[in-house]
């Protein structure tokens, strides 16, 4: 079967693609969990942890959308520098 034939059944909701597709091998690469160790003063733990709980989510979450906010940023300033 040809590409352009699969996207027209697959548009016209004729195969669903699930069926065609195992993903209980798939990978998604890039997000595998390493665990890494950091110090934090306390009054920047203070700060997370006042933050974490106004916005009614767990410290290491608020740290992980941080650091990704930032690191996506840096990325932008790179490729527009």
């Amino acid at each position: 079967m040809k590409a352009k034939e699969l996207d027209k059944l697959f548009d016209d909701g004729e195969i669903d693609l699930h069926e065609l597709v195992d993903l209980s091998k798939s990978k998604r690469p890039g997000l595998a969990q390493r665990r890494v160790n950091v110090d934090f003063p306390e009054w920047m733990i203070h700060g997370l942890d006042k933050e974490s709980t106004r916005l009614g989510v767990p410290r290491q979450s608020l740290i992980k959308v941080w650091i990704a906010e930032r690191l996506e940023k840096q990325q932008d300033h790179q490729y527009f520098a």
